[in-house]
């Protein structure tokens, strides 16, 4: 039989890409405090993604793969996490426009029934936007998308419009690596 999937992460976002990949689980968020002992973004992600499928694998009693993964914002080596108030996302959205940054997304897979951990990897791609202008921050802050981002915006909505380009895979900036975690898994012989 084959074992389960289960994602130990709410994000939609997330949900949405996995469930382009075919994988067929279930979701049960890590409830811990996102805390790392690291500095460095890239570090951090790949902390934070293991954290998170321990805990879920620790507490199910299925025979199951569990995903964790974490989504970071990094301009010139600070963490840009999701804005705490309106304010915070003007502050962040006015720093990454006409600039490039980085998005790093860390993913891990546990085995639940053994607790090994099959993958921890980080994936970076580099995101270059257009200038903004502060009337367009505004709208865009108080049509709400940015609120629950990290970095205070959302590639996939209407920021897209001023996005230059990107040096990396375009679903790290979404969420989650799908192809760098789908070659991962054919390295390992792990089937969907």
């Amino acid at each position: 039989m084959k074992k389960e999937w289960i994602l130990a992460s709410a994000s939609p976002r997330r949900k949405e890409l996995l469930s382009k990949m075919g994988l067929r689980f279930t979701v049960c968020p890590a409830c811990q405090e996102e805390e790392s002992s690291f500095q460095r973004p890239e570090e951090v992600v790949k902390e934070l993604a293991l954290k998170k499928a321990l805990e879920v694998a620790g507490k199910t009693k299925k025979d199951a793969y569990v995903i964790g993964s974490d989504t970071v914002v990094a301009f010139q080596g600070e963490i840009l996490g999701k804005p705490e108030d309106e304010e915070d996302a003007f502050r962040m959205l006015k720093r990454l426009q006409g600039t490039s940054h980085m998005v790093y997304t860390g993913v891990a897979l546990v085995d639940a029934k053994t607790q090994e951990t099959l993958l921890n990897f980080v994936d970076g791609t580099k995101v270059s936007m257009y200038p903004m202008t502060e009337e367009w921050i505004c709208g865009y802050i108080e049509r709400g998308e940015p609120m629950d981002k990290a970095g205070a915006y959302a590639i996939q909505g209407e920021c897209a419009l001023w996005i230059k380009g990107i040096e990396g895979a375009y679903s790290t900036v979404v969420g989650f690596p799908t192809a760098r975690f789908y070659q991962e898994l054919l390295r390992l012989g792990v089937e969907l």
